[in-house]
């Protein structure tokens, strides 16, 4: 199987130059969806630390690259909305997030902030011995007692990126709910904050519809109920301090 893809074909929400060169490297297999941003591209397209894939190997052979609270070993793994990655041998930790335009970029944060990351829930299981398994949607599963359901989101600690030690822990919660903030993850409105007004349900196969409104723009708009994301639980999201 190929490693790479044409740059005229790759998705508009990496944001890199499609006729500098004929070929990029495409993303693997994992949690995110088809438009996760390779580690490779990002550190060599986005914030410059490399200039072709011989140095991009060697950055994460050293283990100089943490995402989500572990070494990443692999170029071609993505990054998705709100995955931590942190550069100890420089001090910088970033969150990815999407700008106005959908784009997925890179915004720098505390090294406080990098502790946790914000996650939303895909589904909840039951497995062995009556305990329940939160499925989070970034690939990991954490466990917990009843009272979150699926499309909630929850805050958890990434540890220190040495062992499991301290690792997915929940801090936070922000309940799928009218009332709260989130941000759209798809479609026209995507990189948007507003505040949920109204969940309508449908009694069929078309996905339930979700309306927001941008309390700073006085704007409503209508997104799907996949593409949303919370994000906090008042007009102020804890999570999105400090964006671009």
């Amino acid at each position: 199987m190929s490693k790479h893809l044409k740059r005229l074909v790759a998705p508009g929400s990496w944001h890199i130059p499609k006729k500098v060169q004929k070929f990029v490297m495409k993303t693997a297999p994992g949690p995110h969806n088809a438009g996760a941003l390779p580690v490779g591209v990002w550190l060599r397209e986005h914030i410059g630390l490399a200039q072709n894939a011989s140095e991009v190997k060697k950055i994460l052979h050293q283990r100089d690259v943490i995402v989500n609270g572990r070494a990443c070993k692999n170029p071609q793994m993505g990054l998705g909305v709100f995955d931590i990655v942190s550069i100890p041998k420089l001090g910088k930790h970033y969150r990815i997030q999407l700008d106005m335009r959908g784009n997925l970029v890179a915004v720098e944060i505390p090294a406080e902030s990098a502790k946790t990351r914000l996650c939303k829930i895909r589904n909840k299981t039951t497995i062995k011995g009556g305990k329940v398994q939160l499925n989070l949607a970034f690939g990991a599963n954490v466990l917990a007692d009843n009272t979150y359901r699926a499309k909630d989101s929850v805050v958890v600690t990434l540890g220190d990126g040495k062992t499991d030690e301290g690792r997915f822990q929940i801090v936070d919660h922000f309940p799928f709910a009218e009332g709260n903030v989130a941000m759209v993850v798809g479609g026209k409105h995507s990189g948007k904050v507003g505040r949920v007004v109204e969940i309508i349900k449908t009694a069929s196969s078309v996905p339930n519809r979700v309306v927001l409104v941008d309390d700073s723009a006085d704007e409503r708009f209508e997104t799907i109920e996949e593409y949303i994301f919370m994000v906090g639980r008042s007009a102020i999201a804890p999570e999105l301090e400090g964006s671009a």
